[in-house]
Formats: C-alpha cells, sequence, structure tokens
C-alpha cells in the first residue's frame, strides 16, 4: 500500500518503544488430492492435535506456544498506540452505563436482566407486579470473582414461583441447568449439565422438558429429555435423539443416506403447549429448511411411546414462533412464502394441506417473528430492514400498526394472558429503550432506558441504495457526525453479515461515538445472504452463490468512495463469524480497495471447516468441499486458499476465542500465519496480527473489563490504520 499517515504514527510509537517483529511461524506442508486438485497448506500443524481423531483441533503445546507469541506481538503493538489509554478510558466510561432486557411476564413477577456500572455480568432480578420493588435473584458476579461466569438464559414455570435458568463460564456456552425457588430464593438440588436448554414447563409446576448434548465433545448429540423435579438427570426419560433420525422418518419417502446426513444438520427441537397436551418436534434439514411433527403427550404419559403425526416433510422453509390457543398453533412459516405467513395448525389433523393462513404473505414486509397477546397476534415484519409491528385478532383481522418511537429495531415481550407487553427499541441515534405498552389501547410508557452520556441528536442516518456487480440493488445505512463533510477524506468503517439469514438492522451503539466525534462514518450493509428482503435473498447468497456476498460488499465500498465519503486509504472493513469470512474474502479479493479489516473469530478455511466443532450444521449454507460440484465454488472463495504470495495486503486484525464451541480459533490461527509470510506490505505499516482470548469463547459472556479491552482493541486499531490517529485523534 501507498505511504499514508500512519506510517508516521507507527515512526512515533518506536521512538516511545521497542516492538518485536511479526512472530516468524515455521511452514510443514502438507499436501491434499481433493477430487483430483492438489492443495498445499502450509501450516496444517496450527489446527492443532489431529494425530488422534477424537483429538482433531485439540490444543497441543506447541501450538500454545505459538499463540502465547502472537498475542505478545498483538499487544506489544496495540497497546503502545497513541491515544489507547484515553480511548480505553473512554469506552469504559460508556461500556459502564447500564443495560437492562425487557421483562418476562408469569403471573404477577417480572423477570429481567440488568447489568450496572462496572459489574461485569449482568444481574437477574424479579418483581412483584410491573412496578414493584426490583429483587436480585442471581448475580453471577458473587458466583465467580473473575467476572466469567454468564446466565445465558432462563424460564419461569406458569406462576412465576420457580426460575430455571442456565449459566456457562469462559464463554463455552455449555450452559448447566439450575432451579430456582423464587419465593425464598433458594436453588434446588436438580442440575443438569450439557449445553442445555429449556423447551417448556409442564403447567403442574413439577417437572419440564428440556433439550441437551448427551456428549459434549460431540456437537451433534441434541436429545429432548423430560425431567421431574427431585430427580437425578440420569433418570430422565429421552423422547427422541439427534443420532436416532429414523425415528422421525420411519415410512417416509427419505433414502438412507439422505437420513444418515441429518445426523449432522442443526437437528431435532422441541416445544410444548402451555397446557402441556402438545408437542411440536421439528428436525432441521438445513438451514433454511426443517420438517416438522406433533405428538399428543397425554398418550406418551400414558403409554411411554411417542407417536408423531406429521405436519411437512421434505418442504424448504421453516415454522417458527408456535404458540397454542387450545389445540390450535398459531405460527409463522416461510413454507410455500419465502417472505413468511402466519398459519393456524391444528393439532387433531395438523397435516401440511390443512394449514390455513391467518396472515397471508405480503409482497413487501418480510416476517420476523410472531408473538401472542390475550387476543391478538402480534406480527414483527422487516419494512427496508426496520421494523414494523402489525397487529391482528386472533382470526387474522387487521387492528392496525403499533406506533413505534421512530425508525429502528424492535422487539416486544408478550404474553398470552393479558394485552400488556414490553416493546425493546434501538436505533442508531437512540439509546436502547424499555417501553410498557398495552396493545388494546396503545397506551405508551417508558419502563426503563440507560442514561447514556452522548448526544444522540448529533448523529444522522441515512439509507441509501447502490448496484451490486450483477445490477441487484442492495440497501445501506451510512452513520456520521452532522458536521461531517463530505470530502472524500473521511475515515470509514464498513460493516456486513451476509448470511444464515440474519438481518443487519438499526442498533445502537455507544462506543461507536468516540468515532463518530472524531469525524469518522459508519456504514452498515444489508448484504445477500441475510433475512433484510425475505427468504429468496437469504438464498441468493449462500452455496454455489455465496460470491455475491462478496460482490454485494464490495461494491458497497466503491459506492462510498464513488459518492464522496472516503477513499480506500481511509476505508475499514469489519465482520465477525460469517462476517470474520466475510472480511477475509474480500480483502484476499480487494486487497486494493481497503485500509485494514477485522477478521473476528472467522471462518477462512473453507475448504476443512467441515471438520471441526459443529461446522458441520452449517454445510447446507456453505456447502462441502466433500461433495466434488461443491468443492469447486468452495475453494474459489475460501479466503486460505487464495492468499497469494508478495500481494500488497492491508492490515489485518484476526481474533478468536480458545474456549469457542461454534469456530475453531484454527481459522484464525493459520490465516494469520499465512498472511504473515505472504504479505508484501511493510508490517510496520500494515502489520498481520492475531489476538487470541484465552478467557473466551464466540463473543458471548464476556465480562465487562474484557469487552472494554477487545473493543478498545478494534477501534484504536482502525483510528490508527484510516489516520485518524495522525490527526491528533
Amino acid at each position: 500500500m501507498s505511504m499514508r499517515p500512519v506510517a508516521a504514527v507507527f515512526l512515533a510509537i518506536a521512538a516511545c518503544t521497542t516492538l518485536a517483529a511479526p512472530p516468524a511461524t515455521e511452514a510443514r506442508p502438507v499436501t491434499d488430492s481433493i477430487h483430483g486438485v492438489e492443495l498445499t497448506d502450509p501450516f496444517r500443524w496450527l489446527e492443532g492435535d489431529n494425530a488422534d481423531p477424537a483429538q482433531m483441533g485439540k490444543l497441543s503445546d506447541e501450538v500454545a506456544g505459538w499463540t502465547d507469541e502472537q498475542n505478545a506481538y498483538t499487544r506489544a503493538v496495540l497497546d503502545n498506540l497513541p491515544g489507547r489509554r484515553a480511548l480505553e478510558s473512554r469506552l469504559r466510561e460508556l461500556m459502564e452505563v447500564g443495560t437492562v432486557s425487557a421483562p418476562t411476564m408469569a403471573g404477577n413477577r417480572y423477570f429481567f436482566s440488568k447489568r450496572e456500572g462496572a459489574q461485569a455480568q449482568g444481574i437477574i432480578y424479579v418483581r412483584d407486579g410491573a412496578d414493584g420493588e426490583a429483587r436480585v435473584l442471581i448475580d453471577p458476579n458473587t458466583l465467580d470473582e473473575t467476572g466469567l461466569t454468564t446466565v445465558s438464559w432462563y424460564t419461569p414455570n406458569h406462576d412465576g414461583s420457580l426460575l430455571a435458568f442456565g449459566m456457562y463460564a469462559s464463554g463455552d456456552e455449555n450452559s448447566t441447568l439450575y432451579v430456582m425457588d423464587v419465593d425464598s430464593g433458594e436453588w434446588l438440588a436438580d442440575e443438569i449439565p450439557g449445553k442445555v436448554s429449556l423447551a417448556g414447563w409442564m403447567p403442574d409446576s413439577e417437572s419440564f422438558f428440556y433439550q441437551r448434548l448427551e456428549d459434549l465433545d460431540n456437537a451433534y448429540s441434541s436429545a429432548l429429555k423430560y425431567h421431574r423435579l427431585g430427580t437425578h438427570h440420569r433418570q430422565d426419560p429421552t423422547l427422541f435423539r439427534q443420532q436416532a433420525p429414523e425415528f422421525f422418518y420411519e415410512g417416509s419417502d427419505y433414502s438412507a443416506e439422505k437420513i444418515e446426513s441429518l445426523k449432522t444438520t442443526w437437528g431435532p427441537g422441541g416445544y410444548i403447549s402451555d397446557d402441556g397436551r402438545w408437542l411440536g418436534v421439528i428436525y432441521y434439514t438445513g438451514t433454511a429448511s426443517m420438517d416438522a411433527w406433533f405428538a399428543d403427550l397425554d398418550a406418551w404419559f400414558r403409554t411411554g411411546e411417542l407417536n408423531l403425526t406429521t405436519a411437512s416433510l421434505g418442504r424448504d422453509g421453516t415454522l417458527s414462533g408456535g404458540f397454542f390457543n387450545g389445540d390450535t398453533l398459531i405460527a409463522s412459516t416461510t413454507m410455500g412464502a419465502p417472505n413468511g405467513r402466519v398459519v393456524a395448525i391444528d393439532m387433531h389433523s395438523p397435516g401440511y394441506a390443512n394449514w390455513t393462513d391467518v396472515v397471508p404473505e405480503s409482497d413487501s414486509l418480510v416476517i420476523e417473528s410472531v408473538s401472542i397477546a390475550r387476543g391478538i397476534i402480534a406480527v414483527e415484519y422487516m419494512d427496508k430492514a426496520a421494523t414494523r409491528i402489525a397487529l391482528h385478532r386472533l382470526d387474522g383481522t387487521p387492528i392496525g400498526d403499533l406506533p413505534l418511537p421512530g425508525i429502528g429495531s424492535a422487539g416486544l415481550a408478550t404474553s398470552d394472558d393479558r394485552t400488556e407487553a414490553y416493546l425493546t427499541f434501538a436505533s442508531f441515534n437512540m439509546p436502547r429503550s424499555i417501553y410498557r405498552v398495552d396493545l388494546a389501547t396503545g397506551d405508551r410508557s417508558l419502563w426503563d432506558r440507560p442514561d447514556v452520556p452522548v448526544n444522540p441528536d448529533a448523529i444522522v442516518v441515512k439509507q441509501v441504495t447502490y448496484p451490486s456487480k450483477d445490477g441487484t440493488e442492495v440497501s445501506m445505512f451510512v452513520v456520521h457526525h452532522k458536521d461531517v463533510q463530505l470530502d472524500g477524506n473521511n475515515p470509514t468503517l464498513l460493516y456486513g453479515y451476509g448470511g444464515f439469514n440474519i438481518s443487519m438492522t438499526p442498533f445502537f451503539s455507544s462506543t461507536m461515538y468516540p468515532w463518530y466525534e472524531k469525524g469518522g462514518v459508519y456504514a452498515i450493509a444489508n448484504l445477500r445472504g441475510g433475512g433484510e428482503y425475505g427468504e429468496g435473498w437469504h438464498r441468493a447468497g449462500m452455496l454455489e452463490q455465496k460470491q455475491n456476498v462478496f460482490d454485494d460488499f464490495i461494491a458497497a465500498a466503491e459506492w462510498l468512495i464513488d459518492n464522496g465519503y472516503t477513499k480506500p486509504e481511509r476505508l475499514g472493513i469489519a465482520g465477525g463469524s460469517n462476517g470474520g469470512l466475510l472480511t477475509g474474502a474480500v480483502v484476499v479479493q480487494r486487497p486494493d480497495l481497503f485500509a485494514a479489516a477485522i477478521s473476528a473469530v472467522p471462518l477462512l478455511d473453507m475448504v476443512r471447516y467441515q471438520n471441526f466443532l459443529m461446522a458441520r450444521y452449517w454445510v447446507p449454507e456453505y456447502g462441502s468441499a466433500e461433495d466434488p460440484e461443491q468443492f469447486e465454488f468452495i475453494r474459489k472463495y475460501s479466503p486460505y486458499q487464495n492468499v497469494t504470495p508478495g500481494t500488497k495486503y492491508p492490515a489485518v486484525l484476526f481474533t478468536a476465542g480458545e474456549n469457542d464451541t461454534r469456530v475453531h480459533p484454527l481459522h484464525a490461527r493459520k490465516m494469520a500465519a499465512l498472511m504473515q509470510a505472504s504479505t508484501g506490505s511493510d508490517p510496520d505499516e500494515d502489520p498481520i496480527l492475531l489476538w487470541v482470548n484465552r478467557d473466551a469463547g464466540h463473543g458471548q459472556g464476556k465480562p465487562l473489563h474484557l469487552r472494554v479491552r477487545d473493543v478498545a482493541d478494534q477501534r484504536i486499531f482502525m483510528m490508527w490504520q484510516t489516520g485518524m490517529l495522525s490527526e491528533g485523534g
């Protein structure tokens, strides 16, 4: 890359301290022949210990030592950048502002999570009555002085007298289930390990259904079980197992090969009607498809046999957001409706042919979720990547839209025994706020909102559209301070995701305000692969069409340059997880277009990704190199296989979590080593950095002090590389 202000900044750093060079990494080439194509992997050893299949990808002492060296190099660079301490202090002030969730209602009790000040983790509270005094139920800060333990979920029983909840530590997401007596605050003896989630309480409050992994070392060992309070979980009967999909498909047209392949999809899930009569069972056959059955639990309790009645088999689309109204399930589905529709399913004849539309599909709006209040169906739509909520009676008769505080992202917490609901709303220039609303009258009052020490009114938000490479129109939010001059010289951060039907909608981030205050622009592109414009938009960015996602992102960068926002030497990009794949791919494809990239908890070796952790869940989204046809399109974009020695790559910060149970840190390790060895850029100007967090996973559950450090790392890196630090920032 050409010389730019970052060099002067680096010289200023070097004058104060001696920086180590990037650690040298020994290449130990391994060559594979895949469908007749030879591919050489110089850093296969950084995957860990693969000699024993049972230890696949486990961290070896050698890789641990190498990681320590990389972490030390990264800390030496990022901790000594000018303004680091001031920025971290400012970020800590912003991140110590409290956060609060919308309450979950059960009887006269209101359960919610809240974090205040310097608390490492959020605390679970309960109120008796909506305006009652808040009482602490679970404070993980007192359970673990390191701050690494978090409450991952909580579900009260129907009257709020008991609370089931999950906890995990160090970001591994392997929740253990506990149960609390809400009146006394005492934890019951029941304790169930194994990445547990609750499927539903029975109405007698003496039992519940749940899902867990039967083997934590096997991400594909999910099972639905039934537990009675006071018994040991080893005695819990199993209704179905992911490793036995034949149970679901007996008598179906599915081939034995197809059934075997379903053992490594997202697998089964279950949910229970409030009266405990009906069990809904779904089995994901892909990231955007599932089969569905229903069962009479009364019969199961009597006989011990689970008799499943097929609702849908072999169709594209999903069934979600189910709420029972007696013996009728009201749910949203994309089966037969890419933009979603709300259907009623009679449990006595649940076959797909008998489903009836309650709220039909819209041509322009995309259903995000559905919830039910007393006599009311609330449908949350995506309308040009922002939320719109429409209310209907149970028969589908329109009532009207629920007024929102503005254009942004909203969610509604309801209960089927009342019209009282809680609206969560946020936008780029409006802090996350919780409103108490009456869906029958429209009355709305503020229930809670953090006092953020910034001026949201100073921020301008625009939504623009631009053409991608193939002419498809893509939308993008552009956010900046109102005083920014569009002179083509603004530091700009472009963010994207583009996958798994996940939508990028407006959100409030107080930690972006130091960026805005120093003249920075923030852009968020609604790439194909996401859910902003329906299932068709998602499918246009998956499998053989994945390159569309990268093309959309590149086109967003070019639009920002062509329209006077920035220029390549002042443009940075960022993304995490699937978004880390995105930024890794476009850096390799268009290294000339960006000054810097952040690739957080990324997938990068797409030829081998399916071999590690839970990655086979994602084969329906990406494909697998094990398939000859899919191998052809995967290897064309897989970042790790497309790094070219001698290319002048921009600066890149790779991050990973050592305890990540989703995306293996080997991706970031191997890519950092390869790019350090391959880049033709000066590492003093455009370093390739790797930070592997030893106390974190994919990102969830981090205590405050780790989140402050990580945000400071990413902000200071991007401010440095886009020239903001050289301007006195």
